[in-house]
């Protein structure tokens, strides 16, 4: 009953998407008005991140009834969105009852699928890991056609979209099935994994590879420190600065300052949704190096965090968040060809070379494959430029480019988040004032 009187505000109260290019001097400004759920926020936000829009600042509104937002957002050359077609697209997706529909936490994202087989992975991260798994695909006759590979905190996690060598479709022998996943788990397990490694062969319809890769890292617990690896000095000035404050309301104030990226706030409320938080309002501001955000914020039950059990707990999930995806290392781009065991043969001879893939992102169309690599040494230190000199040229000059470089970037200044916050406290009571005067007209 609950659902069905949901899907009629719904109907009665469809979403109201505003796209402006004139308020605004260096972004377009996209408005959402909408009757308001759990889950919205995060599904308002997938739709710009899916398509490659980069958002700059952001106002969240989401008290009582109504769902109010406001983003600000750039494409990846810093550009206003101005295409017509994609203006369109835009604001036919978020209107849409496909993407504004009932949200459920193993539904949100998902994109039916009959032309391949997923496979997730979860395992203590090690040197060289990602080339077993891809030789013991290769050899099972697997080709993989798509998949994101992150780590953090010395565990590993895969989102896998493999099709059968032979037909180029999805794999739906159930004993092939079972020897892929009792193949791949041995890989997964090594020698010393102190916690249990997971092979999972999912049905046709699959999640967001990016949202589904927080999902598992979550539920695997990546957000416990572990200790540090011999050799490995972490710089603590880098991480992300996270603190929780309760105030008026019984809200929970959670206050972010982090180095700057695409995806971030997409990452930051995937973990706060998942963990069955709902965010009442919130402010993004990015500036040249950093972002800033604060989210006010509630559980389900409607309690603010209550003890400091819980609100480490909450610091340490959102420190995972935001350090999962984040860049590590040299980042390598391969743009070639696609041929059976292409990806096998890259990432063997990465592992003879001595370098670990700390993040990975791999994509095929159209017979071409664009792939991303992001590598350190096996101590987590920068690479020698010699040995990337001699893999580029074993794999080709033109094939293989070095696209950044972490370890030279500069650092973002070292700010405090005092005035942001407080500053902010003000302009969030101003949008409670914004809300009722609207209601009004």
């Amino acid at each position: 009953m609950d659902d069905e009187y949901a899907k009629l505000i719904r109907r009665m109260n469809p979403p109201r998407v505003v796209i402006d290019n004139n308020s605004c001097e260096d972004a377009t400004v996209i408005q959402v008005d909408s009757a308001n759920k759990h889950g919205i926020l995060l599904q308002v936000i997938q739709v710009l991140t899916d398509m490659n829009l980069v958002i700059t600042k952001a106002y969240i509104s989401s008290d009582g009834g109504w769902f109010m937002d406001v983003f600000n957002v750039i494409d990846h050359d810093g550009n206003k969105i101005r295409d017509k077609e994609v203006i369109n697209h835009i604001q036919s997706r978020l209107e849409s009852d496909a993407s504004l529909g009932h949200s459920r936490r193993g539904s949100v994202g998902v994109m039916p699928s009959e032309e391949h087989t997923s496979i997730e992975l979860t395992g203590t991260d090690r040197p060289g890991l990602l080339s077993e798994v891809c030789a013991v695909l290769a050899d099972l006759q697997c080709n993989v056609v798509n998949a994101e590979i992150w780590t953090h905190n010395a565990r590993a996690a895969a989102v896998v979209h493999v099709t059968d060598t032979s037909t180029g479709c999805a794999i739906k022998d159930l004993k092939r099935l079972s020897l892929i996943k009792e193949l791949l788990c041995n890989v997964l397990k090594g020698n010393n994994d102190f916690k249990t490694a997971k092979t999972t062969v999912s049905p046709p319809g699959v999640m967001n590879r990016q949202r589904r890769l927080h999902q598992i890292m979550f539920d695997d617990r990546d957000y416990e420190r572990v200790e540090s690896a011999v050799g490995i000095v972490q710089d603590m000035s880098s991480r992300p600065q996270v603190t929780l404050l309760n105030i008026e309301k019984d809200y929970t104030v959670i206050t972010m300052r982090s180095k700057d990226r695409p995806k971030l706030l997409f990452d930051i409320v995937c973990t706060l949704t998942d963990m069955q938080y709902i965010v009442f309002h919130g402010m993004v501001h990015t500036g040249r190096m950093e972002a800033y955000q604060e989210f006010y914020i509630r559980h389900v039950d409607g309690l603010p965090v209550s003890s400091e059990a819980e609100r480490q707990r909450v610091i340490q999930c959102l420190e995972a968040a935001i350090e999962r995806r984040a860049s590590e290392g040299l980042e390598l781009e391969l743009c070639t060809e696609d041929r059976i065991g292409l990806l096998s043969d890259i990432t063997r001879i990465f592992r003879e070379n001595s370098l670990c893939i700390k993040r990975a992102e791999i994509s095929t169309k159209g017979g071409k494959v664009k792939d991303t690599f992001h590598v350190t040494d096996v101590s987590g230190n920068p690479v020698d430029p010699k040995i990337i000199d001699s893999i580029r040229r074993q794999i080709g000059q033109t094939k293989l480019q070095v696209k950044h470089n972490s370890f030279a970037a500069a650092k973002p200044p070292q700010e405090t988040t005092t005035g942001f916050f407080l500053g902010n406290f003000f302009k969030v009571r101003s949008f409670q004032n914004f809300k009722l005067i609207r209601s009004y007209s």
